[in-house]
């Protein structure tokens, strides 16, 4: 894929390199030019341009590109980028990087965004997710609301520990992606059993969320978990 990224800071060059080395091109974008700096991501396409000007993305080519990344620090310009790729170029796919949590509400489709990031969310749900058993932690939103990756460290008294995954009548609009064990990734089947400690990631939507909890968990556990909220 091509995919174009405004902003070449320690997020946008981090982003840029994790791409490159999964087979993509990519094209940085930067208005200062004491940012550009292509000795830290040789691979990538660096351009000189302020992608908030419409002209600086006709000329970057950024209707040819698959997925833009809004990476900058500053929330206006990433919202500004974001609109403009998909309402003037058209672009498939607009993932955009949220900086202050307090304006979350506006990366919406409205501007454009397919995708929000939010860095404080991101942090916290990692904290969650590093500290909680036994509940559910959303990790990341997908498509604005309309499904969510979610993770469930299983206790040892969760219901379906020994038992193998097709036992577990999961709710629809829910799917079962990656068991974490240990240092293993697995990719589920139907013939795997399940183990107290293993980190099971979902995608569900979001009024499917209990649902899952309730199963994975069981109702009892569900119950004890949110009396010590």
């Amino acid at each position: 894929m091509r995919i174009a990224i405004a902003g070449a800071g320690n997020v946008g060059r981090s982003i840029a390199q994790e791409l490159i080395d999964n087979g993509h091109q990519v094209m940085l974008i930067e208005r200062q030019p004491r940012m550009l700096r292509p000795d830290r991501v040789p691979a990538a396409d660096w351009v000189l341009a302020d992608a908030c000007e419409l002209a600086s993305l006709e000329e970057a080519d950024l209707a040819g590109c698959d997925v833009v990344v809004a990476a900058t620090g500053d929330d206006k310009v990433n919202l500004v980028v974001s609109l403009l790729a998909k309402t003037e170029f058209a672009v498939p796919r607009v993932v955009a990087r949220v900086n202050r949590a307090e304006n979350e509400w506006l990366f919406t489709e409205q501007w454009g965004v397919d995708v929000s990031v939010s860095k404080p969310r991101v942090m916290a749900a990692l904290v969650e997710e590093a500290v909680t058993v036994g509940d559910l932690v959303r990790l990341m939103t997908f498509r604005q609301g309309e499904a969510n990756l979610v993770e469930i460290t299983l206790p040892p008294t969760a219901p379906y520990v020994g038992e193998p995954l097709r036992a577990v009548p999961l709710p629809r609009d829910s799917a079962l992606v990656a068991i974490l064990r240990g240092k293993r990734v697995l990719v589920p089947t139907p013939d795997d059993s399940l183990e107290a400690g293993d980190e099971l990631i979902f995608v569900c939507t979001a009024e499917m969320e209990d649902a899952v909890r309730t199963v994975v968990l069981g109702a009892d556990s569900v119950e004890r978990t949110r009396g010590q909220r």
